[in-house]
């Protein structure tokens, strides 16, 4: 996703994130809290794999999701 957005829109950096935010959607092998976040850069794409818990909320789930995303960009920045 973020591989596809960079190259779409023409810019040096994308974010993308995907995951299970709740409170449903969850399984044993998803669940709620589940949340993969990528960069896509000149170099290649980076994903990690969050596991936030179960027991946030929805907008907890995001709002972290949302910081993680932004927080790989940084050191990304910081690395360049």
């Amino acid at each position: 996703m973020a591989a596809n957005c960079r190259r779409l829109s023409g810019t040096d950096y994308a974010l993308s994130a995907t995951g299970i935010a709740g409170p449903t959607g969850s399984s044993p092998e998803k669940p709620v809290g589940l949340v993969y976040i990528a960069l896509a850069t000149a170099r290649g794409t980076t994903v990690k794999e969050l596991r936030l818990g179960e027991s946030l909320a929805r907008g907890e789930v995001r709002d972290r999701a949302a910081k993680a995303a932004l927080n790989l960009l940084r050191l990304e920045l910081i690395r360049s």
